[in-house]
């Protein structure tokens, strides 16, 4: 159906326009809502209702059914009418009425609509596109001809005078078919772009939620560390009042012999300021009788004086500022003793060094916690578990949770100490520390300190050039080994990421004359 005929199906028969919230009466007959409430609100007073259309008689007032689909059908069509009105893409031989084109005809300079382009010439010249404003950019610069042709060699649009000089020699493509390529080419890209945004979609989306997780994980440490320092404070708040009673309680302990004697020292300088008011008050009397009349009472009251019994003051002990020291340092230290606990931080109990595992020319100190570099001990019982040269396992493994340990070494060269599988070999180059995928280590070389990891080396900067403790830090679940320089200033010195599938044991190589040792 023409567009002029479909727009004579969307009008109402009332108000001859475009249907606006189309209603439907029970005949089937439909009008504008508001149009139809108008009419049946003026049939109310001669007691008849009709359809506007067919005059079907109701005898009650007709209920309205909204037409949805309708309604969807004439906002499509008024909304494509609004828009060729501003483009005014319309025939060109529908002078009666504006009817939208569908067909633009180059040859002719034509706008179709779909009632003339089925009348119109088929002929090859005569070449259909997609309906614009007619402008001369359809027309040729050079020959003011219609542009029939694509030429591939000089990617322009050419005319039939242009294919006959200038690109007679050039492969061309008629414009439909040349539109078609480029718009296949274009599909293409437009698939590889699509694809790349889809990739760098996740990717954000990706990097988003891994920096979500950063933020929340920042957010929870920051949270417990303001949590540690709460308690701490509260502690160290009621350690504070403790101190101070402490004190107060042994000043008062230590000067209360003084405190006595002074209190009883005031008592009697009350009764001598009495006695002195009463001794003036008898002197100032003028009747020699009175005066008399007291001379016993003088005797008995004031004149007998103890003689020597506050001539030696008591000594006040000093206080005693060690113990309460000693008392406040232990306590501190309870309170610092518990900030790994804490932080979920589990403090290594016992690593001790496993002396089966220790090759012959090293010696491990009593407490299985030092390691010396030695000459060759021969004496020493061969097992399967002992090096072949300078090194030595911990007997625990740690596994399962966040692990922390500590380690002093000397101020030589030629040491290795991190953590390994026990199941590295015992002999060859395989067996040194850092050497295999199966430990992980810090170096000491004769200038210089470097990691070390299946056989790869990171050097550190000349900054760490001298230092003796260490802490060692591990996150078993999380894949997580890393070192820290704990003098003069804590600093984080390098950490390993490796997917652990073996307990790992504390691992230490020492030259000869060198030594380590594993602080508890």
């Amino acid at each position: 159906m023409a567009s002029a005929d479909l727009k004579e199906e969307l009008n109402c028969s009332i108000c001859l326009e475009i249907y606006t919230d189309p209603a439907t009466l029970k005949c089937g007959h439909n009008f504008c809502q508001e149009c139809i409430n108008g009419v049946l609100d003026s049939q109310r007073t001669e007691g008849v209702f009709t359809c506007p259309e067919c005059r079907t008689k109701f005898k009650k007032r007709p209920w309205l059914q909204k037409n949805v689909t309708l309604s969807n059908i004439a906002e499509q069509f008024r909304s494509t009418l609004v828009v060729q009105k501003k483009s005014g893409v319309f025939c060109t031989h529908c002078i009666h009425a504006a009817v939208p084109a569908i067909k633009c005809c180059l040859h002719c300079e034509a706008l179709l609509c779909e009632s003339h382009l089925k009348v119109h010439s088929k002929s090859p010249e005569h070449v259909l596109t997609v309906p614009t404003n007619f402008q001369n950019n359809w027309n040729c610069s050079i020959h003011n001809d219609v542009l029939q042709y694509y030429c591939t060699v000089d990617s322009t649009c050419i005319c039939v005078s242009c294919l006959e000089s200038r690109h007679n020699q050039h492969p061309v493509q008629l414009l439909d078919v040349a539109s078609r390529n480029k718009k296949d080419k274009l599909k293409k890209i437009y698939t590889q772009l699509t694809s790349k945004k889809q990739e760098t979609e996740n990717r954000l989306q990706n990097l988003q939620e891994t920096k979500k997780k950063a933020d929340d994980a920042v957010a929870a440490f920051t949270s417990q560390v303001g949590d540690l320092f709460q308690k701490i404070r509260q502690r160290l708040d009621v350690l504070e009042v403790q101190t101070v009673d402490q004190i107060t309680r042994q000043a008062e302990e230590n000067s209360e012999p003084v405190s006595d004697l002074i209190q009883q020292l005031e008592v009697k300088k009350d009764e001598l300021c009495n006695k002195i008011c009463y001794v003036e008050e008898l002197r100032s009397m003028t009747d020699p009788l009175m005066v008399l009349l007291e001379k016993e009472s003088i005797k008995s009251d004031f004149c007998v004086i103890d003689q020597g019994s506050y001539q030696h003051n008591p000594k006040i002990e000093e206080l005693n500022e060690v113990l309460i020291s000693l008392n406040l340092h232990k306590e501190i230290s309870n309170i610092l003793a518990s900030v790994p606990k804490v932080l979920n931080l589990e403090a290594v109990p016992d690593l001790r060094l496993d002396e089966e595992t220790a090759a012959t020319n090293v010696v491990i100190s009593p407490d299985f916690l030092i390691v010396h570099g030695s000459q060759d001990n021969t004496s020493v019982e061969d097992t399967d578990d002992r090096f072949e040269s300078y090194q030595v396992l911990s007997r625990k493994g740690l596994e399962e949770g966040r692990h922390y340990w500590e380690a002093e070494v000397c101020d030589t060269t030629n040491w290795r100490i991190g953590m390994s599988y026990f199941s590295i070999d015992r002999d060859g180059e395989g067996s040194i520390f850092g050497n295999t995928d199966e430990s992980w280590c810090l170096c000491k070389s004769q200038k210089e300190y470097f990691f070390k990891h299946d056989g790869d080396q990171i050097y550190l900067p000349f900054i760490f050039q001298r230092f003796r403790r260490f802490g060692i830090y591990l996150d078993y679940d999380k894949g997580q080994l890393s070192f820290y320089n704990l003098e003069p200033e804590i600093s984080h010195l390098h950490t390993f990421y490796h997917n652990f599938f073996e307990p790992l044991h504390a691992a230490i190589r020492v030259g000869n004359k060198a030594w380590v040792r594993i602080l508890n």
